[in-house]
């Protein structure tokens, strides 16, 4: 049996050893443990989260490419051709006379430019857009279209390739199909490239 001392110095020796803590050695390893812990995590956690970055960037980027161009396929072929569609084409010889005339309207345009202006709603044809670059908070009307795509860049290039080979022709041989291609940049500095055709008809 314990003497009341005894029981007494007992009792003072585990009120002690409950108290002590942490000494300085243990705290820091504990703290470079963690640090190599959160480190690892980190280079394991964050190239899956710019991987899922990146494909909502490429869903974005192919829904813009796809609305640029279903609105420039909405446009007529050419400056010189019926804004609808019509009987005659331009670079077609209209009152067959042999010639293709400009004096009578039958010849297509030379330029590759818009000729309407800075207004997007005014363009008419597909040569309009070329050279269009359109960049950030420009990209719409309303708010949440800006919001939807703040930090994209949109480029157009429009040129004549009548041989379909991705060449431009030149001003002499306009009269049968523009490569138009959209270039689109995500905010990443991807970028996606949509090109199609518009042929003359």
């Amino acid at each position: 049996m314990l003497s009341k001392q005894n029981s007494y110095a007992l009792q003072v020796s585990l009120t002690k050893a409950g108290q002590q803590g942490f000494t300085l050695i243990e705290t820091i390893v504990g703290i470079v443990v963690l640090s190599i812990a959160f480190s690892i995590f980190t280079t394991l956690i964050y190239p899956l989260a710019n991987q899922s970055a990146e494909q909502v960037h490429q869903i974005k980027a192919a829904e813009l490419g796809q609305s640029m161009i279903n609105e420039i396929l909405g446009k007529a072929f050419d400056e010189n051709s019926e804004m609808s569609g019509g009987f005659y084409r331009c670079g077609e010889d209209q009152n067959n006379d042999g010639e293709i005339k400009s004096s009578d309207g039958e010849t297509c345009s030379t330029v590759l430019a818009n000729e309407e202006g800075a207004e997007r709603e005014l363009f008419d044809d597909v040569d309009d857009y070329n050279g269009l670059s359109i960049i950030e908070s420009s990209l719409g009307d309303t708010d949440s279209l800006v919001d939807m795509y703040v930090g994209y860049q949109v480029n157009v290039t429009v040129i004549n390739d009548s041989d379909y080979d991705g060449d431009n022709d030149g001003a002499d041989n306009n009269y049968t199909a523009k490569l138009i291609t959209v270039t689109i940049t995500t905010p990443q500095d991807f970028k996606f490239v949509f090109s199609v055709y518009r042929v003359n008809f």
